[in-house]
C-alpha cells in the first residue's frame, strides 16, 4: 500500500481493479476542506490516459510490474515479436496492446517489456531513437525563415516535422514522447 501523498512519476498503482502508472500528480490544498491530490494515470491494459482525484491521505495498493529488456524482431499483420536477449524466448504483442508506440518501432530497437503477473501489458520505449529519413523534399534556396519546417518520411514510415537542412538518407534523433525531431544525428 502506498499513500497517494507518496506518488512518484513511473510509479505503478493497482485501483479499481485495474493497473495504472502515475504520470503526473499534483497537491491542491483549496481554501476550504480537506486536501486532494490530482493524478494523470495511464491504463497499463488499455493505454487510455485518465484523471483522477484524491483525498490526501488515502493509501492505494502498489502493484509490483516486471521488467525485462527485449528486442523488436518483425511485425506479421497486427502481432509484434519480441526477443529477450538473454534467454532468446520470443514474445508476440498485439497492435491494440502497444497502438501508441507501433510506429516507433524499427527492426532491433531494444525496449522494455512490461509483465504484471505473468500478463503482458506493453513496452517502454527508449527516450529518444535514431532514425534513417527515407523522403523528404530537398531545401529551397532563399528559404530561410526562422524555425521553418518540412516533413520527412523516416525509415518506419512515420511522419516527422524536420528542419529545411535535413536531406533525404540523413539520420536523425526522434523524441519518444511526442514523435518530434530532436537533431541530427
Amino acid at each position: 500500500m502506498i499513500n497517494v501523498n507518496d506518488f512518484k512519476t513511473g510509479q505503478t498503482i493497482n485501483y479499481d481493479g485495474n493497473l495504472y502508472q502515475v504520470l503526473e500528480f499534483n497537491h491542491v490544498k483549496p481554501g476550504k476542506g480537506a486536501a486532494i491530490v490530482k493524478a494523470k494515470l495511464k491504463n497499463l491494459r488499455t493505454g487510455s490516459i485518465a484523471e483522477y482525484t484524491f483525498n490526501a491521505g488515502i493509501k492505494v495498493p502498489t502493484a509490483h510490474v516486471e521488467k525485462q529488456k527485449m528486442q523488436f524482431l518483425y511485425a506479421t499483420g497486427d502481432s509484434y515479436s519480441f526477443m529477450n536477449m538473454e534467454t532468446y524466448e520470443q514474445v508476440e504483442l498485439t497492435k491494440k496492446q502497444i497502438e501508441n508506440e507501433v510506429k516507433f518501432l524499427k527492426e532491433g530497437l531494444e525496449v522494455i517489456i512490461i509483465f504484471f503477473e505473468g500478463e503482458m501489458l506493453g513496452i517502454e520505449l527508449p527516450e529518444k531513437i535514431d532514425y534513417k529519413i527515407t523522403k523528404t523534399e530537398p531545401a529551397i534556396k532563399g528559404n530561410t525563415a526562422t524555425n521553418a519546417t518540412k516533413d520527412a518520411i523516416v525509415e518506419t514510415g512515420m511522419l516527422v516535422k524536420v528542419p529545411l537542412f535535413i536531406e533525404e538518407g540523413e539520420e536523425i534523433i526522434v523524441s519518444t514522447k511526442d514523435g518530434k525531431y530532436v537533431s541530427r544525428k
